[in-house]
């Protein structure tokens, strides 16, 4: 694990949108932890199931809560000055506005991205910015070179798509293409970021981040399926291998929401050796898991077994593999995943087993 940065006593104003989700949360509740000397507030429309449930959580740590919408620029107010946004706020589905109606994502997604980045330019404060592996074009992502395996679909290290090794996917990756709303207005936000810094100054760091995983997420089979994985076998629901056959061998890096902390927390006090970076954040090759692997690890951490299902049918949007490849970010930095795919669902397992009332409940 790389060093704390040192600036614990350092007196900082934090506000976390999205605060109250899965990443929000456990974000203001770490760097809080960290640095009880900051002031950290979470806002958040509690618009996801179960993130009632972090409210209590973010009050025993210190945290202030602030009920708003990131789509109504007077709620962002709420907290006055601040030093630092961290925009953890999103409609994080891939298959949001697939039903027709696309307003919430692309007003949560872009037009609360542009809200934020003017409170920020407003109070003068830095800015990290939690975007998503899913800007990168399906198509593109689709066409790579792979090798079937027993339990897993694999990159081939010959790739001819520029920025695509054995290794994953880098920042160098062709971006023509469609990639789902959820994608396509996460990369919107990332370009009017990049306005943002070069026509007044703000800084900022851009984190596109893969799969993340681990205690308090409410996980859904079209976002954090690992999570999801984990609660159906200790709650003995359905579950299904969608598309591909139905082999259950698509694969994605998964990444503990701790690991995740420890890096935003380094951004945040050296903000100006980051500013301007896009980087990707993932647990890579060594962290990934098909959900065939995913399924047989589950039923040994938590001694049951579950049936799965097969649907052969793949679905619009879905990857076959998807591995981020992070060489950019280590050449930056000391920073390293630290947990395994074995300690994300080991932890979630305690955390559904410590808390399994209102986990159902919730549910």
């Amino acid at each position: 694990m790389p060093p704390s940065p040192t600036d614990t006593t350092a007196s900082r104003r934090v506000l976390v949108t999205g605060g109250a989700g899965f990443v929000g949360a456990n974000l203001a509740i770490g760097l809080r932890s960290r640095h009880p000397g900051w002031e950290i507030a979470a806002l958040d429309n509690l618009k996801r199931r179960g993130s009632e449930l972090n409210l209590a959580r973010l009050r025993d740590a210190g945290v202030t809560f602030i009920h708003g919408d990131v789509r109504d620029p007077a709620d962002l107010h709420a907290f006055g000055t601040l030093d630092t946004l961290v925009e953890c706020s999103a409609e994080p589905s891939v298959l949001a506005g697939a039903d027709g109606a696309p307003d919430y994502v692309v007003r949560t997604n872009l037009f609360g991205a542009y809200h934020c980045l003017e409170l920020a330019r407003r109070h003068r404060a830095d800015v990290v910015f939690l975007s998503t592996s899913r800007v990168y074009p399906i198509g593109v992502l689709e066409d790579l070179a792979y090798d079937e395996g027993p339990t897993r679909y694999e990159l081939a290290e010959g790739q001819r798509v520029p920025g695509a090794s054995g290794a994953g996917i880098t920042e160098a990756v062709p971006m023509d293409g469609p990639r789902s709303l959820y994608g396509a207005t996460k990369l919107a936000a990332e370009l009017l970021i990049a306005e943002y810094r070069e026509t007044y100054g703000l800084r900022a760091v851009i984190d596109r981040c893969g799969a993340i995983a681990g205690p308090w997420q409410f996980g859904k089979a079209d976002q954090g399926v690992f999570t999801y994985w984990m609660l159906a076998h200790v709650f003995d629901r359905p579950l299904r291998y969608i598309g591909y056959g139905g082999s259950g061998k698509q694969v994605r890096d998964l990444l503990h929401v701790e690991d995740l902390v420890e890096l935003v927390e380094e951004q945040i006090v050296d903000l100006a050796r980051w500013d301007g970076m896009t980087v990707n954040v993932g647990g890579g090759r060594a962290g990934s898991l098909s959900l065939l692997e995913a399924t047989e690890l589950c039923r040994e951490l938590s001694g049951r077994r579950i049936d799965v299902e097969a649907t052969q049918e793949t679905r619009p949007g879905d990857l076959r593999i998807y591995l981020s490849d992070c060489a950019s970010l280590f050449e930056h930095t000391t920073w390293r995943p630290n947990r395994s795919p074995r300690d994300v669902l080991g932890d979630t397992l305690d955390w559904i087993t410590e808390n399994e009332r209102a986990v159902l409940a919730a549910l």
